[in-house]
């Protein structure tokens, strides 16, 4: 089976990395875990990466005077692994314009909520904070407009009473590394 090369990119645990690297251990799973990035070099992600063999590389924003250097670097590294997708977990970073649009309809996003509803860093605070009786999580395509992208899966939870931002993260953290690895098998599969 010839699968997808793809590239995880991440700023720290990793959890949704280990979900998409367990999913892509299958004989069947139609994409390869080729490459794992963090910008970040104390992220844990980078250990789960090196655990299961997985080429990994620290690319720091940092080391670099703009954002858009950055992401060119970023772009030669994903272009001279061959890469064919690029899924972004827990990648704490904006990516200019130019970058989005290299990997146009070959990018994916995991965000903790049901967009277009709470967009942005803090979207479980803000769905308790908001007082609504669900959440959940979205996997989509990424475009130039932050949490704005095509949406390939949902999935809901809900807002449980006594529920903090901790108990209701933990709960779509779940419900992530269910359909993340979904989403990932559509688009390799298009």
């Amino acid at each position: 089976m010839n699968k997808i090369k793809t590239a995880i990119l991440i700023s720290g645990n990793g959890s949704n990395l280990q979900a998409l690297i367990d999913a892509a251990a299958a004989a069947d799973y139609p994409a390869q875990i080729a490459l794992v990035i963090s910008n970040k070099a104390d992220a844990y992600g980078l250990t789960r990466a090196k655990n299961a063999g997985i080429p990994a590389h620290i690319i720091s924003h940092k080391e670099y005077a703009t954002r858009d250097a950055f992401d060119r670097a970023l772009h030669a590294a994903l272009t001279q692994a061959h890469i064919d997708i690029v899924c972004l977990a827990g990648f704490m970073r904006l990516l200019t314009p130019w970058f989005v649009e290299q990997w146009s309809g070959r990018m994916l996003n995991i965000h903790p909520s049901l967009l277009p509803a709470f967009k942005g860093a803090h979207a479980v605070r803000d769905a308790l904070a908001a007082g609504a009786s669900e959440t959940g999580c979205t996997v989509h395509l990424v475009t130039p407009e932050v949490d704005s992208g095509p949406v390939i899966l949902q999935a809901h939870v809900p807002i449980l009473p006594g529920d903090t931002e901790e108990t209701l993260a933990e709960r779509i953290h779940k419900e992530e590394h269910r359909i993340y690895p979904e989403a990932l098998k559509l688009l390799s599969k298009r």
